[in-house]
């Protein structure tokens, strides 16, 4: 196959929600259909003894929340589809932020009891500013929710995009029959299932057949052929290219746990959703069908593999091809890298691969060269821009509970670090270590995943911070100045640069003000 046919195949997408809207049930489902698993597991259950397969480090199996966005890769239709379940938490942002630098499109999950919440906002902003295109899926539709028409109306109002329905519910809640397929304009009813696909369906093309009736009862399937009416009047036609730019958000309708409208959006999706895009760097456009390769690194996950410690960097190709055991240019670094080991994932399963395409994601073992946001190409220097970082808001220090393993903790507390999952400031004086993250839960990530992966035992004990502030200065002797000054709150993040650390709002404009040829900065990259 030519470049360009493979990357005619690949779709990259992410699924992004509030927490519990039903994003791992949806990937699941998704794997299933796609016939990536044969039986479906569960998120939380009694009875469902399989965890679900993106949700597999252990607290998250314990929690029933997902903590990290995790990948996965099959194929539907001869479409290759790469899959990203992200943590809906507001405390991992960060994580999902980064991770929609990475792909083409974007599903947002919307619960149909609770309607759209705030975290599904933040993150419509976050698509919109990048102008990524948006399908909402209308999850949990067997309970009993807010009615379709009121939950348009809102999708429209709060998240400022226009809507068309591509597929209707008949009935909700327990009197849930199934969904009608606006886009191919047919219907299919089956039994529902939770764990495997069902066999017996009834497929309709047309609403006026009469055996209608009798499975779903007269007035369910009048009130479909009125609702079906209705939005074909209502709404314009569905206009692929306005999807394609941002400006119009298909809607399907569904319930993940019970299978029902997730074959509906499958099938849609492969024939509207956008193939690889083109990616500015900061010197100019790059277009995935060039001949030479370049991509990013938009995550970093350390063991993976609990028997083994490793650490494994995401990269995103962009354009060309990438092959294994070639050297490629490390455009932050000094010397090229090789890569022997590249894998593509199922979650946490990993097959070698020997080449991959612009869409595709794959995984380099590292031992310690890449960071997030680093680019790989053939040789050009060239930076892909817009992967955030962001200044952390809440402070803990450190305390070691057992002196036995210092040198445990400092190696888990540096990996853990250069995943991005939190940032970690020394204290200059005492070499006092303050960890800094964007949210509360995240503490307890990292407490549990220290004891776990590197049998350290630590506490975070509450600091009075306000920010923390890169400072730099064009004239090098005030910066000494200062910094002998204000010896006590000046601290180095894990790369050594020099950070402020401030108290209080008030004191921070104080010192400012004082020092007026020293430069506050609230973001590393400077």
């Amino acid at each position: 196959m030519t470049l360009s046919q493979e990357i005619q195949k690949r779709r990259t997408f992410a699924i992004i929600a509030h927490p519990d809207a039903g994003k791992t049930t949806l990937t699941e489902k998704l794997l299933l259909f796609g016939g990536a698993i044969k039986t479906a597991g569960a998120v939380k259950s009694n009875k469902i003894d399989t965890a679900t397969k993106s949700d597999w480090m252990e607290i998250e199996k314990q929690r029933g929340i997902s903590v990290a966005t995790s990948v996965m890769g099959f194929e539907y239709r001869d479409i290759k589809i790469n899959l990203l379940d992200t943590p809906g938490h507001q405390d991992f942002a960060e994580d999902t932020y980064r991770t929609l630098t990475a792909v083409d499109s974007v599903i947002m999950v919307i619960d149909c009891v609770k309607g759209v919440e705030i975290q599904t906002e933040k993150l419509m902003e976050v698509c919109r500013m990048r102008k990524t295109p948006v399908i909402c899926f209308i999850n949990k539709l067997d309970r009993e929710g807010r009615d379709p028409y009121d939950l348009l109306d809102e999708v429209e109002e709060k998240l400022n995009i226009s809507v068309r329905p591509l597929s209707w519910p008949i009935g909700m809640g327990k009197s849930f029959k199934g969904v009608y397929n606006l886009f191919d304009q047919k219907l299919n009813l089956f039994t529902p299932s939770q764990r495997k696909l069902s066999d017996d369906r009834a497929v309709f093309e047309d609403l006026g057949d009469k055996r209608l009736d009798t499975l779903i009862g007269q007035s369910y399937a009048d009130q479909l052929r009125e609702d079906v009416e209705l939005i074909e009047g209502v709404y314009p036609d569905f206009d692929p290219t306005e999807y394609l730019e941002g400006k119009v958000a298909p809607v399907f309708f569904g319930s993940a746990v019970n299978n029902f409208g997730i074959n509906e959006m499958l099938d849609t999706f492969i024939k509207i959703a956008p193939k690889p895009k083109s990616r500015n760097t900061e010197e100019r456009e790059v277009a995935p069908d060039e001949k030479n390769f370049s991509g990013f690194i938009f995550k970093i996950h350390a063991n993976m593999d609990p028997n083994h410690r490793n650490r494994i960097a995401f990269l995103r190709i962009c354009s060309g091809k990438f092959e294994r055991n070639k050297p490629y240019n490390h455009v932050r670094g000094t010397k090229p890298l090789r890569f022997s080991n590249v894998t593509s994932f199922m979650a946490q399963d990993k097959e070698i691969v020997d080449e991959a395409f612009p869409g595709d994601i794959v995984g380099l073992y590292d031992t310690g060269n890449l960071k997030i946001g680093d680019t790989l190409t053939d040789g050009e220097n060239m930076n892909f821009k817009g992967i955030p970082s962001f200044s952390p808001e809440i402070f803990r220090e450190v305390v070691n509970k057992d002196a036995m393993k210092t040198k445990q903790l400092e190696k888990g507390l540096k990996q853990l670090m250069e995943e991005g999952v939190a940032q970690l400031f020394t204290f200059d004086m005492g070499s006092r270590k303050v960890v800094g993250t964007v949210g509360q839960l995240q503490f307890e990530v990292i407490q549990f995943r220290l004891k776990n992966e590197y049998n350290a035992t630590v506490e975070f004990s509450p600091m009075n911070l306000y920010k923390a502030c890169w400072i730099s200065s064009s004239d090098k002797k005030q910066l000494e100045e200062f910094v002998r000054s204000k010896n006590r709150h000046i601290a180095r993040d894990k790369d050594g640069k020099l950070v402020f650390m401030a108290e209080t709002k008030s004191w921070l404009q104080m010192v400012q003000d004082n020092y007026p040829e020293i430069e506050f900065h609230f973001t590393s990259e400077f």
